[in-house]
């Protein structure tokens, strides 16, 4: 069934102007002051050190290292969603090969993970994870050397507990050791789960302690080796908030539970995270899960919806599905240029969030029908995402001052970032004509001087909108 692409409302207003003024601001330091700075800098700079070095000071790695390694959210392939455990060398550097074929390493994604399964079920007499001989019979560095000949970077799986969820060898108790193992194997990358929970007894801690174990171990072989720390992905399923902790130990944290290939579980997903969209930043993401594009019966537009809101969002793009069956239209999703250049923004890292739930009440929870006006900032504009929920097109409406982004009293142009076409310019308000059922609309909005003259009401928001004479207009 051919689906109605949706249709854009051009604005009569088409007008072009520079933006407001820049302004600096400046301050004089006195000269006591620019003396005692120094000193006071390298006091710190001590006593973080020292801190560093306790082997009881808390949050170790996060005073060692300061997790610099993945400023933006990463972008890849990982081989669960579509292999599960049915994966071996051959498959695993196909995939590799594809992403270069198929122009998806030129679009960023850049990171080849492989995900549970892929050792032996036992530790070797020297304590060590064993990659399945089967599997990897030439073993995980010669694997990883033809990765990076590529141009690619590979990632590597593992578990805070005993076990793995498929129970292979998990890395509680050995954290120091597998650190090591997966450097020397050459990955860049360690997905780290949370099955096969030790008893309280015996880890005296929380998740959150068993996570800063791994974290800590990579911080230290970091600095004992000189080389840089794997990014660490924790695989928490949004377990005791990690969006208020997780950052301090790695790069990005799970927020929910499992996704599948279904619009209930896209939509489902958003919703929980659209609470929390506030933690993510450079060097730190909300992570939505794997992809499930080309997957299962997702249509055109709900997948367009679903790659939409996991790029704008900010968390990781790791592909999930089949591809050397890959579909154009999958490819077209997957490689949006546009999208992705939100999602890689250098120079703003936080997430779009919603500015109004539209269906429900603001800031009511709706696994159903989550928020579905968001907007955010980007180095180049205002983005914005609509999102229709209903099983139906419609037409949705909103005022640009509705977002905290836009300024009030001037006007905007409009790029659509899926039609890839400019769109008139908009003053106050824009509409979205006929959004097909489960679709949705990425914008651009970039700064095109005053609004017209003469338009009424003066005040965009009318709520206490008031003359020089006193005299209120909402009145």
């Amino acid at each position: 069934m051919k689906l109605e692409v949706p249709h854009i409302q051009k604005n009569p207003f088409v007008t072009h102007g520079a933006g407001g003024p820049a302004y600096t601001a400046r301050s004089k330091l006195n000269r006591s002051f620019v003396v005692l700075l120094p000193l006071a800098l390298a006091a710190i700079l001590g006593y973080t050190t020292y801190l560093a070095h306790r082997h009881d000071a808390p949050h170790r790695v996060s005073a060692t290292l300061d997790n610099r390694v993945a400023k933006l959210p990463v972008m890849g392939y990982n081989t669960w969603n579509a292999y599960h455990c049915d994966i071996d060398e051959d498959l695993i550097l196909q995939n590799a090969q594809l992403m270069k074929s198929l122009n998806l390493a030129d679009a960023g994604y850049t990171y080849v993970n492989i995900d549970d399964c892929y050792s032996e079920k036992s530790r070797n007499d020297d304590g060590d994870i064993v990659e399945d001989a089967t599997k990897f019979p030439s073993g995980m560095k010669a694997l990883t050397d033809k990765i990076h000949d590529l141009g690619l970077k590979a990632g590597i799986y593992s578990d805070s507990g005993w076990f793995t969820c498929q129970l292979y060898p998990g890395s509680f108790q050995n954290e120091a050791r597998d650190a090591k193992r997966f450097h020397d194997w050459g990955f860049d990358y360690l997905k780290y789960d949370n099955c096969a929970v030790p008893f309280d007894n015996i880890t005296r801690e929380n998740i959150m302690g068993r996570y800063e174990r791994m974290a800590n171990a990579i911080g230290d072989f970091s600095l004992s080796s000189g080389t840089p720390p794997l990014i660490l992905s924790m695989c928490q399923w949004g377990r005791e908030q990690g969006w208020t902790w997780a950052r301090r130990y790695g790069q990005s944290w799970r927020t929910t539970d499992d996704i599948e290939p279904y619009w209930q579980s896209i939509v489902k997903i958003l919703n929980q995270n659209s609470f929390y969209t506030w933690a993510t930043d450079f060097y730190g993401h909300n992570d939505m899960d794997i992809l499930e594009i080309g997957n299962g019966p997702l249509t055109y537009e709900e997948a367009k919806s679903h790659f939409t809101a996991w790029a704008l969002l900010k968390s990781p793009l790791l592909i999930g599905t089949h591809l050397a069956s890959a579909t154009k239209e999958t490819l077209e999703i997957l490689t949006n240029p546009e999208i992705i250049a939100i999602h890689q923004d250098s120079v703003v890292g936080t997430s779009i969030s919603p500015f109004r739930w539209g269906i429900n009440s603001d800031w009511v929870s709706n696994d159903t029908h989550p928020a579905q006006y968001w907007s955010g900032e980007s180095q180049n504009g205002t983005v914005f995402m609509l999102l229709n929920t209903l099983d139906e097109p419609a037409d949705m409406f909103f005022k640009l001052a509705e977002s905290p982004w836009i300024r009030a009293g001037r006007q905007y142009t409009v790029r659509d970032l899926w039609t890839h076409t400019d769109n008139g310019t908009a003053v106050r308000n824009f509409t979205a004509h006929a959004v097909p059922p489960h679709g949705v609309v990425a914008l651009l909005l970039q700064d095109a001087g005053d609004e017209p003259d003469g338009l009424w009401p003066p005040c965009a928001v009318l709520e206490w909108c008031m003359h020089s004479n006193g005299t209120r207009i909402d009145e």
